[in-house]
């Protein structure tokens, strides 16, 4: 879903100049790219576009890599992920210190659909899911990528 969508950012800008974030998240959701400004604002940092007084501008340069963004969700868990509590749709996630952002900004760039959004402080990531079962099931997955 990620690649289809950053290949239609770039179509996107290739047409029309793009003025702001708003203009193309709505031009994105009337390709059925419904996406949120979490989303959006990653997807422009991962494609190197600019901003400048007409819009957005992909990079001059041919190609960017799609790999280029940093360790996985896997990884990062690994490494910084010490321990998953769960309150009912609520999940705790203790990081070693200094890693909550790292580690909450993972979890948004897998867009999960068990979560709804997540909080991070300096070693806890408050991850809010739709209920219960979906809660269980997400913990039980990050608590394997822990180890």
């Amino acid at each position: 879903m990620k690649h289809e969508r950053h290949a239609t950012i770039r179509d996107l800008l290739d047409r029309a100049p793009i003025g702001n974030q708003d203009e193309l998240r709505r031009k994105l959701a009337s390709r059925g790219f419904h996406v949120t400004q979490a989303t959006l604002s990653r997807d422009i940092r991962e494609l190197h576009l600019s901003k400048g007084p007409a819009g957005y501008a992909a990079p001059r340069f041919a190609a960017v890599a799609e790999d280029d963004s940093g360790p996985g969700i896997r990884e990062v868990l690994r490494a910084f992920g010490l321990e998953a509590r769960q309150a009912m749709n609520l999940l705790v996630l203790i990081t070693t210190t200094g890693s909550a952002q790292p580690v909450a900004a993972g979890i948004d760039y897998e867009e999960w659909p068990e979560v709804l959004g997540t909080i991070a402080g300096d070693d806890t990531v408050l991850v809010i899911c739709p209920d219960e079962k979906q809660a269980r099931a997400l913990r039980t997955r990050i608590e394997g990528y822990i180890g």
